[in-house]
């Protein structure tokens, strides 16, 4: 059974974005997902908890996303993970089937196209932190340079076979409540639920 990880939902940014803390609470080591446009509140929460940010992960390229890069790797000295398409400059280029060590337990990678060609979704032991792929409720645009509809609902499609305990922490806070689970999404998201791919086009796209 894989060692639970903490996570943490930070609140990052003009956009409604979030960022994420992942860590051990055996070894307090941790990665950083998204540090977005406030990259101070993820330091600070790193520093609140004892955790140190030893690999800061992009679920995607957008700067929304990664404008705070550069703060946080210059803090903490971490290396840089994302898709090799959407992050080129990542020191850790990661693509399905990656697995980050988060001291005693892993969190696995799962390429999730469609938002962007190179978007990911990390999966620690229960749970999908979804970058803009899935919100609560709603998705992510397709309509984007690089975006793909068709790749979109097929990500999505991935997603919503995982366990319906399974909890979904979004990029951004666009839902009625700040995270969910795949159960709450295949009961509420009207995305999720279309029947198949021309349906969630014109749902999407239209």
């Amino acid at each position: 059974m894989p060692m639970a990880l903490e996570i943490v939902q930070i609140a990052a940014g003009q956009m409604d974005n979030f960022s994420y803390l992942v860590y051990c609470p055996e070894t307090r080591r941790g990665l950083g997902v998204d540090p977005s446009l406030a990259p101070e509140k993820l330091l600070a929460k790193a520093e609140e908890l004892g955790v140190s940010i030893d690999v800061l992960v992009n679920t995607h390229g957008h700067h929304d996303h990664v404008a705070g890069n550069e703060v946080v790797l210059k803090a903490s000295g971490a290396r840089l993970a994302g898709h090799p398409i959407d992050v080129p400059a990542a020191d850790l280029q990661l693509t399905e089937g990656a697995q980050l060590e988060v001291g005693n337990g892993v969190v696995e990678v799962l390429h999730t196209p469609g938002h962007t060609p190179g978007s990911l979704t990390l999966n620690p032991p229960g749970a999908l932190i979804t970058g803009d792929t899935l919100f609560v409720t709603r998705v992510g645009r397709a309509d984007f340079p690089g975006s793909d509809p068709e790749a979109l609902y097929r990500s999505l499609q991935r997603l919503a076979a995982f366990g319906p305990e399974t909890l979904v922490y979004p990029g951004h806070n666009y839902g009625p409540r700040p995270f969910s689970t795949i159960g709450f999404e295949k009961e509420n998201n009207p995305f999720v639920q279309c029947a198949d791919l021309a349906a969630f086009i014109k749902l999407r796209m239209g």
